[in-house]
């Protein structure tokens, strides 16, 4: 099936590092440092596990959902981490 739905069809997990992540790379062949991971969790900092287990991940924590500040903020960090490893 090339409907690919993250988080809406097994494996479901809380730790997205464990099955959202590697599904994604796997599927789309999009590696890690190519991804950008919002997370609106006021319960667990998803942000620190993926940033753990999936090196390269930028991610953005959102704990008010959504906004154009948080989206921005997200893409000023992906910018500054990509040109950081350009530096390596």
């Amino acid at each position: 099936d090339d409907n690919l739905q993250i988080g809406r069809s097994p494996p479901l997990s809380s730790d997205k590092s464990r099955t959202h992540f590697p599904i994604l790379r796997e599927k789309t062949n999009v590696e890690y440092e190519h991804m950008l991971f919002f997370d609106d969790s006021l319960w667990s900092d998803h942000c620190a596990i993926v940033e753990r287990n999936c090196p390269g991940v930028t991610t953005v924590r959102t704990p008010k959902g959504m906004t154009v500040e948080a989206w921005e903020t997200g893409l000023r960090a992906y910018a500054r981490n990509a040109a950081a490893r350009a530096q390596e």
